[in-house]
């Protein structure tokens, strides 16, 4: 199939765009009432409904012995898969964590003008789950992109779940586990895993915070357990925007398109914003010539269809407008001096600078996080990162002097308010609430400069 061309000012273009925007409020309510009964039932049975849920979505047997993977059996996985996979694993895991290391939050204490000790305590999460996706593949860098952060942070006990496969184990991802430190896995996916990870079971306890990729019924979990765990961002289908200008290579242009398209739920998008119709044109015939050898074609030709296009644009600045409202998840920008041009971009996931840097080199062992913010949420949300697993309290301490200076000004916003109560609770350390009983001395005005 050929990808549709477009030019910016046409009708045709903005009803485009605006499909791609309206992915932001896409109705889940259908799924919302399925998933409210998976939780329903998780809460009610425990380990039962998910032996009963995994045998009906996953064709996996399991027993209450088998749900968790072993630590001999994740240790051993190391050993059978081949050297170049597991060196290319710790490869991965050393650039990620080093990368991470350079995100953390620190404490914080200092006293101001008036006396008072003022400071923010940044401490790690005790007790995190992540969500591993399974289905029809096995996903190794997603457990290192998961895992590692909560680790670099110090996380005490990392919970790992993901689908069984009824074809056997997937061995990378046991390893991938081992690797990443993860304490411990279970052999459970789905919106049943997200109520396991939330409410606890006899086998799986309850965590304090929910993170990770997974389809629309993993989503809609994560939403509906929000409040009893915390949760990271919603992840929906990978996007790619590529911007390119009329130097840039359309093979490798196509070949970014693709990538991001082959994920297979056929909601991925792949869009291209160039000044050159010629680029444009090029680009559609290598995307054609690659799909006739590459084994998930169908896969991408569906995304293609739906929400895949180039688009010839009247110069850069229009496709950083354009960029911007759209907030992909991954922007390339295959332009000269692509970071004259990084200033111009206010929403994406990540940023991949020049034609040497394809979105699949941050999706594996760049460094930083392929748990990026979709559908849009670039717009307001980060990628994925040891910040994520650290909670802040904040640190209050009023001396005299801090009393004496600001204590009035307190009592007078909390009656500006209507809470009495606050006011006497801050005047009794300023001596000007009398004990019951006591007539109470004449005020002085509570506002000072």
């Amino acid at each position: 199939m050929r990808p549709r061309i477009l030019k910016s000012q046409t009708p045709e273009f903005r009803k485009f765009l605006g499909a791609i925007l309206a992915r932001r409020g896409a109705d889940g309510a259908g799924i919302d009432r399925v998933v409210s009964k998976i939780i329903a039932d998780v809460r009610k049975r425990g380990d039962r409904a998910l032996i009963d849920l995994t045998a009906k979505f996953d064709g996996v047997k399991l027993t209450a012995a088998t749900i968790r993977v072993t630590l001999a059996q994740r240790r051993a996985a190391i050993n059978r898969i081949g050297v170049e996979d597991r060196r290319a694993l710790e490869l991965a895991a050393r650039r990620i964590a080093d990368f991470h290391r350079r995100t953390m939050e620190r404490s914080f204490i200092y006293r101001d003008k008036s006396g008072m000790r003022l400071g923010q305590m940044v401490q790690p999460m005790r007790r995190v789950g992540i969500y591993v996706p399974g289905g029809l593949g096995a996903y190794p860098s997603s457990v290192l992109m998961n895992a590692i952060p909560a680790k670099v942070a110090g996380v005490a006990e990392i919970v790992m779940v993901s689908p069984p496969s009824a074809e056997g184990e997937r061995l990378a991802v046991l390893a991938a586990a081992e690797i990443a430190g993860v304490d411990e896995f279970y052999r459970v996916g789905g919106a049943q895993a997200v109520a396991a990870l939330a409410y606890g079971t006899d086998t799986i306890k309850p965590v304090d915070k929910i993170v990770g990729p997974g389809n629309a019924f993993v989503q809609a979990a994560k939403r509906l357990v929000y409040g009893v765990a915390d949760i990271d961002k919603m992840a929906g289908p990978s996007e790619v925007l590529v911007i390119a200008d009329d130097r840039a290579r359309p093979e490798w242009i196509a070949a970014d398109l693709i990538a991001q398209a082959e994920h297979g739920s056929g909601d991925e998008t792949a869009m291209l914003l160039t000044t050159s119709a010629r680029i444009a044109e090029r680009v559609a015939e290598a995307v054609e010539v690659a799909l006739k050898s590459l084994p998930r074609a169908r896969q991408v030709e569906n995304a293609l269809v739906k929400r895949g296009a180039m688009v010839i644009v009247r110069d850069l600045d229009e496709a950083f407008e354009l960029a911007n409202e759209i907030a992909p998840e991954h922007l390339e920008l295959e332009v000269r001096n692509p970071s004259r041009w990084l200033p111009k971009v206010k929403a994406a996931g990540a940023v991949f600078l020049g034609p040497l840097t394809p979105a699949p080199l941050g999706d594996y062992l760049a460094g930083p996080n392929h748990v990026l913010p979709t559908g849009g949420a670039a717009r307001f949300a980060s990628p994925l990162g040891a910040y994520d697993f650290l909670k802040r309290t904040s640190i209050i301490e009023a001396s005299r002097g801090a009393i004496a200076a600001l204590g009035p000004v307190v009592a007078h916003l909390a009656r500006m308010e209507g809470f009495e109560g606050h006011a006497r609770a801050m005047e009794l350390r300023q001596g000007l609430t009398p004990a019951p009983g006591v007539k109470k001395k004449k005020r002085a005005s509570a506002v000072r400069s």
